[in-house]
């Protein structure tokens, strides 16, 4: 679909959202994540790096999973789009999803969003994915606190509710801590706590 001239200096946009049809007059250089978030408040979309290499924005367009955050909302006129707030169905949350709740696979939330973006459009390519697979699936979307493994738990998970098999998933909580590496004892307030990671114990 080719854009038109609006106003001076903006540009008429249409698309399909979550299955809704918008038309809005936007700027050129408008990102398409702006565009979501701020227009159509749909904020489940996250803006995490501002260098396109975390993934927290990642959605559906035209069915691929794309960075919107790469793209001007000019190049999205005519596209099809999901964001996060499109793949539950009649309030049910989708599989992935589900994946994500029993396996424990979120601590902060802020990476879920792309993460289930991108494992949705991941198994519908590949319904029955090894580990390996999955793991290089997700290599474009990054989380800083949870350690992957709960997410590809999650991951598997899912391919298991929606008939693709693939491995086992396993505990969605099974780290291991072992403190007695670190501190010998209980300490009895925070200041034997510090001394002892200084390791300047009392004598």
């Amino acid at each position: 679909m080719a854009t038109t001239m609006a106003a001076p200096g903006r540009v008429t946009v249409r698309m399909k959202v979550n299955g809704v049809e918008y038309a809005a007059e936007v700027e050129p250089r408008l990102l398409l994540v702006n565009f979501l978030r701020d227009n159509l408040g749909l904020t489940g979309t996250h803006i995490g790096c501002d260098t396109s290499q975390c993934g927290a924005c990642v959605i559906h367009f035209n069915g691929e999973p794309v960075k919107s955050c790469t793209l001007l909302t000019v190049q999205a006129d005519g596209a099809d789009l999901t964001t996060i707030e499109g793949i539950a169905k009649n309030g049910e949350y989708d599989e992935v999803q589900m994946g994500f709740w029993e396996m424990h696979g979120l601590q902060c939330g802020y990476c879920t969003p792309g993460m289930i973006m991108t494992a949705n459009a991941f198994l519908d390519r590949n319904p029955n994915p090894t580990e390996a697979e999955i793991r290089h699936a997700l290599e474009g979307n990054l989380c800083r606190c949870t350690g992957y493994q709960n997410i590809v738990k999650a991951v598997q998970y899912a391919a298991n509710q929606r008939g693709g098999g693939g491995a086992a998933p396993g505990p969605g909580t099974d780290l291991e801590f072992e403190h007695k590496d670190v501190i010998e004892h209980a300490p009895e307030n925070l200041q034997d706590w510090g001394d002892q990671l200084a390791g300047q114990e009392e004598q």
